[in-house]
């Protein structure tokens, strides 16, 4: 479960990418988080991961406050950013075991966590490379493989499908199924409406540092009193700005 309150974080005196955002992401469901360039999808996930400090409001991962229990926070959250360009000079196994080692999963676990991950991402072959010789999709890969080797109970991914192959893409979607069927969080930025669609159990859709919209397709149907696809609807509440 994510639960943030209230959050804020300003650029310089006069810009707002996240302005007030408040949102209950429940346990069990798959999250879509939507907007378009500049909305502070990413900014928002930086707050929530950490990475960045909010000018105020709260954030918490299963009823864990991120400010004032930092680290217990984070051991339960598997971060995939957005930019896959990590470690480059070291073999894939080699970042395995060092984000392995960060977040203390033993050597037995490890290993059995890993052939799991590489047998069904396709990567088995390519452990032993340096990550500076991998495709980008690879990279992609290699970063999901290791945000997720501690076994965290919220994952939260930005553009986590990007650059990856249809049968990999498949298989990261199974997983992000099979997680939360067991109880747990998946929160996901995207490009692809589409996808969001046939994937998510809630979307939020954010504009300009705001959220405009949280809910189900049915409900923000019923919100814009029209049918219509996600990508239709989410274009009308943002037409007047550009798409990712």
């Amino acid at each position: 479960m994510i639960e943030i309150k209230n959050l804020t974080k300003t650029y310089g005196k006069k810009v707002k990418a996240v302005d007030d955002i408040t949102l209950m992401v429940h346990s069990g469901k798959i999250f879509g988080f939507l907007g378009t360039n500049g909305a502070g999808k990413t900014t928002t996930i930086k707050l929530i991961t950490g990475i960045l400090e909010a000018d105020s409001g709260s954030i918490g991962i299963n009823g864990i406050d991120l400010k004032t229990e930092s680290i217990h926070a984070k051991n339960n959250i598997g971060y995939v950013s957005d930019d896959a360009d990590v470690f480059l000079r070291l073999k894939g196994i080699e970042y395995l075991n060092f984000m392995a080692d960060i977040y203390g999963v033993d050597q037995a676990t490890r290993k059995e966590r890993i052939a799991v991950f590489s047998k069904r991402l396709d990567m088995d072959n390519a452990l032993s490379d340096k990550i500076q010789s991998y495709s980008h999709g690879m990279r992609q890969k290699i970063v999901i493989m290791g945000a997720l080797i501690h076994k965290p109970a919220v994952w939260i991914l930005d553009e986590p499908l990007h650059g990856l192959d249809p049968k990999s893409a498949f298989v990261l979607k199974e997983m992000m199924r099979e997680h939360v069927s067991d109880g747990n969080t998946v929160f996901f930025s995207t490009h692809v409406l589409e996808v969001a669609e046939k994937l998510c159990d809630m979307v939020s859709i954010v504009n300009k540092g705001r959220i405009q919209f949280t809910g189900n397709l049915d409900d923000l149907k019923a919100e814009q009193s029209r049918d219509g696809s996600l990508e239709a609807l989410f274009l009308e509440m943002t037409k007047d700005e550009e798409i990712n």
